[in-house]
């Protein structure tokens, strides 16, 4: 049973709610973040946190053996598209080659279960709607590759040192707790910057792509709320593994939503004039991702609780203006 677990990337956003949910289940959380994208205050105060990069071989080694961690969850990697393509070597120096440090350590510190944060990055432009698990991997960005090239080293090299793998890709991370929501600089994801010019801090949202093979010619996305992200890896850490092989889970509704719809479902919900910019496609977009979730209930037990469009963005609304600077208001994580 896994009583102590080290969370990499912690403190983001993600992370910090996976963090929360841990310790509501009563067990030991320790965080490892060097603090390069999230934000110390996001950590619950009952979570130990230590400053560092999963590359720090010495720091991971002595942190694994010192806090007998039982269980990882993987969760610190760079994660902006458009930097990957600017900086590919950015992003496989700490995705996939500092994370190897991680993994090796984990090893040799004898940890029982890896829970990867990985992507439907890795399915790059997929033929067919909705994507299962065993659809072809060919990620169209450098950020995409580092996701598919540390799930590879994961299923080839945990299992065979008696390391239980699981890698969770997941659809579009969107929604908020009352503690925690997204403050990312920049901010590259659709709601938050729809709630943002609700909130008049920024004049409209821009679309990229009005002509796409669409029902309104916008780009569809399966979003999914980040407390059911986080009630996956919590249960990815007990769940049985066939015979210890490794198992990818994608992690979405199932459904999908254009950009269009989530706009006027914000308008609705914040009662605001959200003014929009029509733009050009973005390169490397794809018309549609929307996940296959069979799977997920099959080997996680596991299905979406909070997904609906109307909770998640009412959940980031009220997040955002709670906190209208972020995690910059200061105060430290409760």
């Amino acid at each position: 049973m896994t009583r102590r677990v080290l969370v990499t990337g912690g403190a983001g956003y993600i992370g910090s709610v996976i963090v929360d949910q841990l310790l509501e289940r009563g067990l030991s959380v320790f965080v490892l973040d060097d603090l390069s994208t999230g934000h110390r205050d996001a950590v619950a105060r009952r979570a130990s946190f230590v400053q560092g990069n999963v590359g720090n071989g010495e720091l991971v080694e002595a942190l694994l053996g010192q806090e007998r961690i039982d269980a990882i969850i993987h969760m610190a990697a760079f994660a902006l598209v458009p930097e990957s393509v600017a900086q590919p070597g950015k992003y496989v120096t700490n995705n996939v080659t500092a994370a190897r440090v991680l993994l090796e350590a984990a090893v040799r510190a004898k940890i029982r279960r890896f829970v990867f944060s990985s992507s439907c990055a890795v399915y790059g432009h997929p033929a067919v709607i909705p994507i299962t698990e065993d659809s072809p991997q060919a990620p169209v960005n450098p950020y995409g590759e580092t996701k598919r090239d540390f799930e590879k080293l994961l299923a080839d090299y945990g299992p065979r040192n008696g390391l239980g793998v699981v890698s969770l890709r997941y659809f579009n991370a969107a929604g908020a707790t009352e503690q925690r929501g997204e403050d990312h600089d920049p901010e590259t994801h659709l709601i938050p910057n729809i709630l943002a010019v609700a909130l008049g801090k920024q004049p409209a949202v821009s679309i990229f792509g009005t002509d796409y093979p669409t029902a309104d010619g916008t780009a569809v996305r399966d979003y999914i709320h980040v407390v059911d992200i986080a009630d996956a890896h919590v249960r990815a850490l007990e769940v049985s593994l066939d015979s210890g092989a490794p198992v990818a889970v994608n992690l979405g509704t199932g459904a999908g939503q254009s950009v269009r719809q989530v706009v006027e479902v914000a308008r609705r919900l914040t009662g605001r004039p959200i003014a929009t910019v029509e733009r050009a496609r973005r390169p490397g977009d794809p018309p549609a991702l929307v996940a296959a979730v069979q799977r997920a209930a099959t080997v996680l037990g596991w299905r979406t609780k909070h997904s609906s469009l109307e909770e998640i963005l009412e959940s980031a609304w009220q997040w955002h203006r709670a906190h209208p600077q972020g995690y910059r208001g200061g105060g430290e994580g409760t």
